[in-house]
């Protein structure tokens, strides 16, 4: 799988009476998460790999952030035409070929670093390249979760399903730090490609029922699904604030190769699992804080730490000190993505349901891709911590948009559109 971060996290309280574990009963669903989480974990290991290789070619911090840009770049060309194909077509064939392309792309990128023939720019576009098979996947991944698990258990269904991404950002850094340690980074990539076979062998054993789908051409069916954003108050309020927070995160997570470079590859990983521990401890606490606060005053309280880690992570110069300081980014990452994700999850009908969650990719992913550029153009010229600084100042910044769009968490316009009779999906 891939790290999009809009893996299904958290889903609203209706209808939970069943065990928390009960998903697991279910073979299909038991199958999918296990082999999702090797997935998770190999592309931890890739991102890991990817960062550190060009880190080891160019000291650049521009190029460093350039291998985020580049795999958050796919978004804008394929995100809304890869929603569009996964609401027309049978999304089970769809996702095999999406996992194909990566296996391919991974598999390429790590013969290549082995033969020692990888430069920063080929690199670059092989990262590209394993982005575009990420992009096509992961709108029609997301859209099965209701067809592989009975509606009484999806709420459970999604919460394991946070629980093993985070479980594989917290273990996949430093298992990739310590094979790149020992081997390099093409090992590493290899076995992300490797990590995918899992994942297509399951889909393939899939017998999925067949599902009534509305027959149209890509480009039309990307324009009804954007018309129908176009009139949702709550698809507005989500992309307006999922975008308002993403160009200004990512800039901790652009810049970190370098600010890890002194520690090495063991070093970076382990930051980087320090990062996904404190994001398995806010899944794990996030559905009591939900209980207790709204969920713009989380996002609100969220952002405001994440900004202070940005700050401190550019001036802290502790190795223990800067674990401690990501831990507690990844507990603010997670707590913010989960409320951004869940609305996304459920502000829209099944009939436009991966179109709408393309649209959320689009913004999250395009975000994180402009501002990696911008910040490392910026520390280029100015130094890391003042760019983490202005990234943090940004941050605060962006949750003036809240007096304009209020999230609103579980609700939705389904009611209207269950009204009409749209059951397409």
């Amino acid at each position: 799988m891939v790290d999009s971060d809009c893996s299904p996290v958290f889903a609203p309280p209706l209808q939970e009476t069943l065990s928390p574990w009960a998903p697991f009963r279910e073979p299909l669903f038991r199958s999918l998460w296990v082999a999702a989480v090797v997935s998770y974990t190999g592309t931890w290991m890739q991102n890991l790999g990817s960062g550190w290789l060009m880190a080891s070619l160019t000291m650049s911090p521009f190029m460093v952030g350039l291998v985020q840009v580049a795999s958050s770049l796919p978004v804008f060309l394929v995100a809304l035409p890869a929603g569009a194909l996964a609401d027309i077509v049978d999304r089970r064939r769809l996702l095999i070929l999406a996992q194909a392309w990566m296996v391919a792309a991974s598999a390429a990128l790590g013969i290549l670093t082995i033969a020692g023939l990888t430069t920063p720019w080929l690199l670059l576009l092989l990262t590209f390249a394993l982005g575009l098979g990420a992009v096509m996947n992961d709108p029609a991944w997301q859209a099965i979760t209701p067809e592989i698990i009975s509606r009484d258990q999806h709420v459970s269904a999604v919460a394991l399903n946070s629980a093993g991404f985070n479980m594989a950002r917290a273990v996949g850094p430093a298992l990739g730090g310590a094979v790149i340690a020992a081997a390099g980074s093409g090992v590493a990539f290899l076995v992300n490609a490797a990590s995918f076979f899992g994942v297509i062998f399951v889909l393939h054993r899939w017998r999925r029922a067949p599902r009534i789908i509305k027959r149209s051409r890509i480009i039309d069916a990307t324009k009804e699904g954007i018309d129908y954003l176009r009139q949702s108050p709550s698809v507005k309020a989500v992309l307006v604030r999922t975008l308002a927070f993403s160009i200004s995160a990512s800039a901790l997570l652009a810049l970190l190769p370098i600010i890890a470079s002194p520690f090495g590859a063991i070093g970076y990983g382990i930051l980087l699992g320090s990062f996904g521990l404190g994001a398995l401890a806010g899944a794990v606490v996030l559905a009591r804080l939900r209980r207790r606060f709204s969920v713009d005053s989380l996002v609100a309280a969220s952002t405001i730490i994440f900004a202070l880690v940005t700050f401190a992570a550019g001036r802290v110069q502790s190795f223990s000190l800067l674990c401690l300081v990501l831990f507690f980014g990844g507990l603010a990452w997670i707590s913010i993505l989960a409320s951004l994700n869940v609305t996304a999850q459920t502000m829209c009908p099944s009939w436009v349901l991966a179109r709408s969650l393309s649209m959320y990719v689009l913004v999250l992913q395009g975000g994180m891709a402009a501002g990696s550029a911008v910040w490392g153009a910026l520390a280029s010229s100015r130094g890391i911590p003042s760019a983490l600084l202005y990234a943090a100042i940004a941050l605060l910044l962006g949750l003036i948009t809240m007096k304009w769009y209020r999230l609103r968490a579980w609700q939705t316009d389904l009611v209207r559109f269950a009204d009409a009779g749209i059951t397409q999906g």
